[in-house]
């Protein structure tokens, strides 16, 4: 696992699109998201899991929308886990750590300490 957006709400569910997942800005980078990246989605009302790819989003916006196909898996209001994954050798995963953000899930805002 390289990334992690622990639990964030699909704003929007897109179904006439080619397919992907938008997301907000701030997230992707607070997350160490690149568009076009790979990601898994897990819906944790009814343990869908899509793979997809990233679109970067209007920054601030809390966007989080399913597109395509996958809108017909995640619904507006779904509280979702979004995953990346990287390559790497056996001794650079001993010392790697993940980059996890744990969004507040009533507006997909980063949370301040």
């Amino acid at each position: 696992m390289k990334s992690k957006i622990h639990c964030v709400t699909v704003t929007q569910a897109e179904l006439d699109y080619i397919g992907s997942i938008t997301i907000d800005e701030d997230l992707m980078d607070a997350a160490d998201l690149v568009e076009n990246e790979q990601v898994h989605v897990l819906n944790k009302r009814n343990g869908e899991r899509i793979v997809t790819y990233v679109i970067k989003g209007e920054r601030g916006s809390g966007i989080i929308c399913l597109n395509g196909p996958a809108a017909l898996k995640f619904n507006v209001g779904d509280v979702v886990i979004i995953i990346s994954y990287t390559w790497m050798t056996r001794e650079e995963a001993k010392n790697f750590r993940p980059k996890i953000i744990f969004p507040d899930t009533q507006t997909n805002k980063l949370l301040t300490k």
